[in-house]
């Protein structure tokens, strides 16, 4: 950092291949009154962060910007009245931001860093196990002993569902189309059993669940939702996360009427924005779990900040369990 200056990843121009986005050298940023400056130590990647630098997510910050969303790093400097002081270790999620050496939060948004884990653990809960929170226990109404099917079991939000399902006491069948990627997932987590979606799963699931699964989480879409109409119990819920295959899948209403159960959007960033008071009791309860050592962020790899192309092939290329971490330099 040199002077009023601190060093970020910067999307200057949208483009499908990053060749708009670089580091670059930003204005330090400068905190309202109930704000608080943190300096940055970890930032961890969610594929929202590579559609912003395409144009292709909801949200489009105006250029140029900084991206990321979770970061977790020490308080820099803080009004007393906000309740943190210079040095605390905490969390935070922004909608974009993040990836810079120091940022400007919202004081309520941020969260103490529980001591038994890593700066790199922390930035990979936020937007993760807030998004699995919202689908399984707001949306879904989770309940102990429950069969819940969780696409995509290997990525970010996928992880988070199984360690969160897992540890609301949920039967958990992990789903990927990989076998060493499922091989990880049962090593970290021990969810109740794993499933290959490179084959046909309907029976599968249906075998292990005894008759549907009462609730599926789907982040991947396309020929995984699918398939997944016709293996979720009656009156179960389809919680569409996103589209991470590409292709937004379509539904004849009549299976849903017939089968009696409910597809329910997800989108928890949302969720928090409509009813404030339950988006922070939501950010408590997933950081209390962090801080009893109840969930376990899974964090495949930790990269420099000089090595952030690397970290977004990671992610996009799909070769992660878990998540990618950036660290921000001194």
């Amino acid at each position: 950092m040199t002077g009023s200056m601190v060093r970020a990843l910067l999307v200057r121009a949208l483009t499908s291949d990053l060749s708009g986005t670089g580091l670059a050298m930003v204005e330090r940023p400068v905190p309202a009154p109930a704000s608080v400056t943190v300096r940055v130590r970890a930032a961890s990647l969610n594929f929202p962060d590579l559609l912003m630098t395409r144009g292709e997510y909801q949200l489009k910050p105006p250029l140029p910007f900084v991206p990321g969303m979770d970061f977790a790093g020490d308080v820099m400097d803080a009004d007393p009245a906000t309740g943190w002081t210079r040095g605390d270790a905490v969390a935070g999620s922004l909608r974009y931001g993040a990836l810079a050496q120091e940022v400007a939060a919202d004081a309520a948004s941020l969260r103490r860093k529980p001591v038994g884990i890593s700066y790199a653990q922390a930035a990979a809960i936020g937007t993760t196990y807030l998004t699995a929170y919202v689908a399984l226990v707001r949306l879904a109404a989770i309940a102990a002993g429950q069969t819940l099917l969780v696409h995509g079991a290997s990525g970010g939000v996928g992880t988070a569902a199984v360690d969160l399902g897992t540890t609301l006491g949920a039967r958990v069948i992990a789903a990927s189309g990989s076998p060493d990627k499922l091989a990880r997932i049962a090593e970290v987590y021990a969810p109740f059993a794993t499933l290959d979606t490179s084959q046909p799963f309907r029976e599968a699931v249906r075998a292990l669940s005894g008759g549907g699964a009462d609730i599926v989480f789907d982040p991947v879409g396309g020929a995984i939702f699918d398939e997944s109409v016709r293996c979720v119990a009656f009156g179960g819920k389809l919680l569409v996360v996103g589209f991470a295959s590409g292709r937004i899948p379509s539904l004849a209403m009549n299976i849903p009427l017939i089968k009696g159960f409910s597809v329910i959007g997800v989108r928890a960033g949302e969720y928090g924005r409509r009813f404030p008071a339950l988006g922070a009791a939501n950010r408590d309860a997933i950081w209390a779990l962090a801080g009893a050592g109840r969930i376990n962020p899974l964090v495949h790899a930790v990269v420099p900040l000089e090595q952030w192309r690397e970290a977004f092939a990671m992610m996009s290329d799909r070769r992660l369990v878990g998540k990618v971490v950036i660290a921000l330099p001194d």
